[in-house]
């Protein structure tokens, strides 16, 4: 073994235990969340005391986990555990008989599994975002259609869903040639790369970390946002530090933003997002969206409406956009316009932290 062999030796140890390390996380928080809906399902049928909480068992459950400290275990998701429990009982397999997760004396006639795909190979393969967005669908043979493509494919949780999305499945029933839209879906399918599978929101919440620990692009991101957020509070024109990647639940997924301000002089939220590459319309559509949100759920008695910032960055430049959605008062927009970083003073800031971090001006 030469020195460059060893590097490479090194380099491939770190990366299996690394992915190791990450499916035996995905498979623990699988198994979890599918025990807790046994166990709720197994006190629903049988518990000694259930008729004394009724319907409202599952919303009196969610109150006790939530003084516990327990996370993602409010009525809603319960429900969701439940019904996985329910649409795979055969994950039960991939535990020992006489575990003590189980319950004593449980091993007990189930209903039969609704897909024909081995436990083990599901467990290892799936991630719990996947078992999430799986268990919209219904249709048994459409789900399973679906598992065996995302297992095939090695899809993350973003392509499973832009698959079903896209009626892959019905499109797939009506081609008279399945292999080549088979091959043609999974040309351009995005795969399942550890550093994705571990910024699962699921993922850092069972492990205790936040947001900000695990949801960074790059470096150079993290190190611009730092600047960023500095910056802004320096600049003594009423910014309040309220959040580093706020995490909004808009629908059944989870979206972060960056950087939130409140602005006191304003009255108002103010919403930073930051893209280490060239604008695009889908990153002034995103935060537009979050703006939206803010307007609708986090606007309080005398806030004015809340305001976003767009800044995209390039190798050598630097586009600064605003976001003032749902603003059609003028004088507002003017009121802002004064109080705000103005476009120019933000691009010279952002070009200049760029260039630092890319290790000095170029020739």
């Amino acid at each position: 073994m030469n020195f460059d062999q060893l590097i490479e030796r090194l380099k491939d140890v770190h990366g299996r235990l690394a992915d190791e390390a990450i499916r035996a996380v995905n498979a623990g928080l699988t198994l979890r969340n599918w025990l807790i809906g046994m166990h709720l399902h197994e006190f629903e049928q049988n518990g000694s005391d259930r008729a004394a909480y009724g319907e409202q068992l599952v919303e009196r459950v969610a109150e006790r986990l939530a003084a516990e400290g327990l996370a993602r275990t409010d009525a809603r998701e319960l429900r969701r555990y439940r019904l996985f429990y329910l649409t795979y009982p055969q994950i039960r397999e991939t535990l020992s008989p006489g575990s003590p997760l189980l319950l004593p004396g449980s091993i007990r006639e189930t209903p039969s599994p609704e897909s024909a795909l081995p436990a083990e190979r599901l467990l290892q393969g799936l991630s719990f975002s996947h078992f999430d967005a799986l268990l919209k669908l219904e249709d048994p043979a459409k789900r399973g259609f679906y598992e065996a493509e995302c297992l095939r494919g090695q899809w993350s949780v973003r392509e499973l869903r832009r698959q079903i999305a896209s009626l892959l499945f019905e499109r797939s029933g009506l081609s008279h040639d399945k292999a080549k839209l088979a091959a043609i879906a999974g040309a351009s399918a995005e795969t399942a790369m550890p550093a994705l599978a571990i910024r699962d929101p699921y993922v850092f919440e069972f492990l205790g970390l936040k947001p900000r620990d695990v949801m960074h692009e790059s470096d150079l991101e993290d190190a611009l946002l730092d600047k960023i957020e500095q910056f802004l509070l320096e600049l003594g024109r009423g910014f309040c530090f309220e959040a580093r990647q706020k995490r909004l639940l808009i629908g059944d997924e989870h979206f972060f933003v960056d950087l939130v301000f409140y602005h006191r002089i304003l009255k108002c939220h103010v919403l930073i997002e930051l893209k280490v590459d060239g604008f695009t319309h889908e990153h002034l559509g995103q935060l537009n969206t979050y703006v939206n949100w803010y307007r609708e759920n986090e606007m309080s008695a005398g806030d004015n409406p809340p305001v976003g910032i767009l800044l995209c960055t390039g190798k050598n430049q630097a586009l600064v956009k605003y976001a003032l959605a749902g603003i059609d008062n003028r004088l507002f927009v003017s009121k802002y316009q004064l109080q705000l970083p103005d476009e120019a003073q933000m691009q010279a800031f952002l070009e200049a932290q760029i260039r630092d971090a890319d290790g000095g001006p170029r020739k």
